[in-house]
């Protein structure tokens, strides 16, 4: 009895084990059939199949749609039941991968990554459970539980748009009891690209069943949430399982590739002018220190700021190029973010001045009134650079602008790279709203200043000349300075090529423009002197 029962037992693990190899191999046949209709159909595009569509072939392009969708529901319902030992199983064809697991009630948490799995592409790629997965499954009576991850390497049945997919990666992953929404803790699915994404618009998106008409579903964002840690890795944070992906649009480019040549030399040629423009300012009043008064010291912290601003932005093409380090790039971007914020503050400074000069004629004396506005000028804005430094510094660095093909077919870019600001919401409120909100200080200062200019001249209250040079006071500091910047909201539609050239022509010969009113200031301040001295001369001739 003891060897019939041996080779009874033998007899049942053979066929245990037969079934196991049974079971497994179905799911990758089922896999090679897949593998099979992906190659054989892989000349025609989704182009050619909405041309179909078009020519009144409806029928053979849905009976294809249907075809994939029930080969992929037939690979899960084969994975989910099939038998093997161990905790785990990976079947693999070329183009396709497959992980089914083993879970239970006491589940804590999965990590996959590519770096641990054999035969994938290069591209890597992971995803990360969290512990919550199994909460809803365990509310009934314990039992296994399936989950199942299926990576496809093609983006062939899964199309139904004309973006293109991040690497033509299709990561999917299933429960075998009920469906995983509304996750508290979101499902960690990273993407890397052996190339930087800069310059393209990364969107993590869902395959949504049954929400399209001519297709087995679309690809849909909700419940998902983008994030790029890196130039070269998406993060999806999504709540629930379903297959994923990325979708890559080449972001909208609003320079043209031809344009940049003619651009760059005027920005090279006139931010040179600038800086020497302004050195000459700053050493002109360092030569004349009995004209430093408060109002002048003003406009040289703002010849400062421009010089400084000038001589960041041409040295920033050159450190965002490989072979400078990264802290370099990003050294200069904080120190030109800085400089930019320090100019728009001392505009800024200015217009509040001029109003104190003409609003408050009498008693506008301020204790240590240029200490307070120094502070104000340079400390705001170092204080603002300081803390995005500290709590992340990678808000910094080699930021490529992307530039449109001279062909203009949209398919292809190049990229312009300068350290500058990377982070999409610090740019959009430290620089253009911190911008805007300078502009339209200053945009409102001068309609008041003019208006109180025109209600003086117009009682006689001082003499036309002096109206006229107030007038053209307002209109140097605050035009020149100001009203130029806010060309950069004009960037939209038919004026977008001359609001290139005006904003380009314009601030890069913004401390040049600031030189020509220092000197007409200084002439006119030593003609005032002269007559001065002749009229006193005169009256003590006539004594």
């Amino acid at each position: 009895m003891d060897c019939w029962g041996t080779f009874f037992l033998c007899l049942c693990f053979m066929t245990s084990q037969s079934e196991t190899v049974e079971t497994s191999q179905e799911s990758l046949l089922w896999m090679e059939k897949l593998e099979v209709m992906a190659r054989s159909h892989n000349s025609t595009s989704l182009a050619d199949q909405q041309r179909k569509a078009r020519k009144g072939f409806l029928k053979e392009v849905s009976t294809k749609l249907d075809q994939k969708e029930s080969l992929i529901r037939g690979l899960e319902c084969k994975l989910l039941n099939a038998s093997f030992r161990g905790s785990n199983l990976t079947l693999q064809t070329p183009t396709i991968q497959s992980l089914i697991f083993k879970l239970g009630c006491n589940f804590a948490g999965l990590s996959l990554s590519s770096a641990t799995m054999k035969r994938v592409p290069q591209v890597s790629h992971a995803m990360q459970f969290p512990a919550e997965l199994t909460q809803d499954a365990c509310r009934d009576p314990p039992r296994e539980l399936r989950l199942i991850c299926i990576y496809f390497f093609t983006d062939y049945f899964f199309q139904n748009t004309n973006s293109s997919l991040l690497n033509n990666y299709v990561l999917g992953a299933q429960l075998g009891h009920g469906h995983v929404s509304n996750l508290s803790e979101p499902i960690n699915i990273s993407f890397w690209h052996n190339q930087s994404l800069e310059g393209y618009t990364v969107t993590c998106v869902f395959w949504k069943e049954g929400a399209s008409e001519h297709y087995w579903g679309l690809w849909s964002p909700e419940g998902c949430r983008t994030e790029k840690p890196s130039p070269s890795q998406v993060l999806c944070r999504c709540n629930h399982l379903s297959y994923f992906a990325v979708l890559m649009q080449l972001s909208p480019a609003p320079v043209p590739g031809e344009l940049l040549a003619p651009l760059t030399y005027i920005s090279l040629v006139g931010c040179s002018i600038s800086v020497t423009a302004s050195l000459l300012s700053i050493l002109l009043h360092c030569q004349a220190r009995k004209q430093g008064d408060s109002i002048t010291r003003i406009h040289m912290n703002l010849h400062a700021s421009v010089l400084l601003l000038n001589v960041a932005f041409l040295l920033s093409p050159a450190l965002a190029m490989p072979p400078v380090s990264g802290a370099a790039c990003t050294a200069l971007a904080a120190i030109l973010h800085f400089a930019l914020l320090s100019c728009l503050t001392w505009m800024a400074i200015e217009g509040f001045n001029l109003y104190l000069l003409l609003g408050r004629v009498y008693n506008i004396y301020i204790r240590r009134y240029l200490l307070k506005l120094c502070a104000v000028g340079w400390g705001v804005p170092a204080l603002l650079v300081l803390f995005l430094l500290a709590v992340k510094n990678s808000v910094y660095g080699p930021h490529a602008i992307p530039l449109s093909d001279s062909q203009g077919n949209g398919t292809g870019f190049q990229n312009m790279s300068i350290c500058w600001v990377r982070n999409p919401w610090v740019h959009n409120i430290l620089v253009m709203g911190y911008g805007g909100l300078t502009s339209l200080f200053n945009l409102v200062v001068l309609v008041w200043a003019l208006r109180v200019l025109h209600r003086l001249r117009a009682q006689d209250k001082v003499p036309n000349t002096r109206a006229c040079r107030d007038i053209f006071t307002v209109l140097g500091l605050t035009v020149l300075l100001g009203t130029t910047w806010a060309l950069a909201f004009f960037s939209f539609g038919v004026f977008l090529l001359p609001q290139l050239f005006l904003f380009t022509t314009f601030n890069s010969l913004y401390g040049f423009f600031l030189f020509l009113w220092f000197c007409s200031q200084r002439c006119r301040s030593e003609a005032e002197v002269e007559a001065e001295m002749e009229a006193f001369s005169s009256s003590q001739t006539m004594q």
